[in-house]
């Protein structure tokens, strides 16, 4: 992906317009102008020397934009916090997470993301679910699926030190398929720059973090394969549960699929009567069942997405040669995601 970095930057004038600060003109050979002294061979550095510096002036105006650039780049998230009452909340941010030098290393984006991250376990009628989330608040607000969570009658999360936290869905909005949480009495959890899914371009890098099959922190790596997939999902209770098993908790139905259509077609079963759509991202970066809720995340270590979909072999049980993930995975833009937090921490249960 590429990053423009604004830069704001000024040149203080020797003689300012308006000063009334006397040239000064070196005495010619016959000795012209006698009554002006010669310059001092340095800068006078005494209190009260040299002219007068006007209020106002290019030093202060440089010095002004200088801590304006600040508050933009370093201080948006204070300022987020200030007027949601959230504690450091993930906001946009013009400072990369991952320095220059190191942009796109794996390594240097799992070390940096991967404590923002956390597997969800979800306690349903008809057994369990295990799908990820991302922090996006120090006080323990988590973005997930809503097919994660959905029908949920309890839900945990595990953090990637591997503390265990009792979690409550603050907010569901199954058209988009998301879902807030909110852990109960957490604070000082880091949380996950959120970038930009509008400048997002086919072939960026991209790591992808959640617990497949409960694993939980696992790091995939790929590109971004393609935009704008029209991506179609159930929104009705249940499916969720089935979709997102984690490590066979429910027995032999462990082998079932979060269901999506793409083209007219159905993948990993049938999607219901009951189904939203949305333009996702399309990722070659493996993604397996339980990664739903996880971070897709670009070279510069901001979020760019919510994991959502992926196909899965029906046979994958039966024969060696199709297991794995196949590069066909999907995310919700983080766009979608931001514009979307309001509606989820007011407590929306649509």
């Amino acid at each position: 992906m590429t990053e423009s970095t604004r830069r704001t930057g000024g040149h203080e004038d020797e003689h300012p317009q308006g000063s009334h600060a006397q040239p000064y003109a070196a005495p010619d050979a016959a000795g012209a102008h006698p009554e002006w002294p010669p310059p001092p061979a340095h800068a006078p550095t005494g209190p009260g020397s040299g002219r007068r510096k006007r209020p106002g002036g290019p030093v202060t105006l440089v010095a002004a934009v200088a801590l304006v650039a600040a508050a933009v780049g370093g201080g948006t998230a204070y300022a987020f916090q200030q007027l949601t009452g959230h504690d450091t909340t993930a906001t946009d941010t013009a400072t990369p997470v991952v320095a220059a030098g190191k942009k796109g290393d794996v390594a240097n984006i799992a070390a940096a993301l991967t404590p923002s991250v956390v597997e969800v376990n979800a306690t349903l009628a008809n057994g369990s679910s295990t799908g990820s989330g991302v922090i996006v608040s120090g006080d323990g607000e988590i973005v997930t699926n809503n097919h994660v969570v959905s029908g949920a009658s309890s839900v945990k999360v595990r953090t990637s030190d591997g503390t265990s936290h009792t979690a409550r869905v603050a907010g569901t909005d199954s058209s988009k398929d998301l879902a807030l949480l909110k852990v109960e009495g957490a604070s000082g959890l880091k949380a996950a720059p959120l970038g930009t899914s509008s400048a997002v371009q086919v072939g960026d890098t991209v790591v992808a973090i959640g617990s497949p099959e409960g694993l939980t922190s696992t790091v995939t790596s790929g590109i971004v394969s393609a935009l704008d997939r029209d991506v179609t999902v159930p929104t009705d209770e249940g499916r969720g549960g089935q979709g997102e098993q984690g490590e066979g908790d429910q027995g032999d139905q462990g082998d079932q699929r979060w269901p999506f259509q793409f083209g007219g077609r159905d993948f990993n079963g049938d999607t219901g009567s009951s189904t939203t759509t949305y333009q996702a991202i399309q990722t070659d970066a493996s993604l397996n069942p339980g990664n739903s809720g996880g971070a897709l995340i670009d070279a510069s270590g901001r979020v760019i997405g919510i994991n959502s979909a992926m196909y899965s072999s029906g046979s994958q049980a039966a024969s060696s040669t199709d297991a794995g993930s196949i590069g066909l995975g999907f995310a919700i833009p983080v766009d979608t995601v931001k514009a979307d937090l309001t509606k989820l921490r007011a407590g929306s249960t649509s």
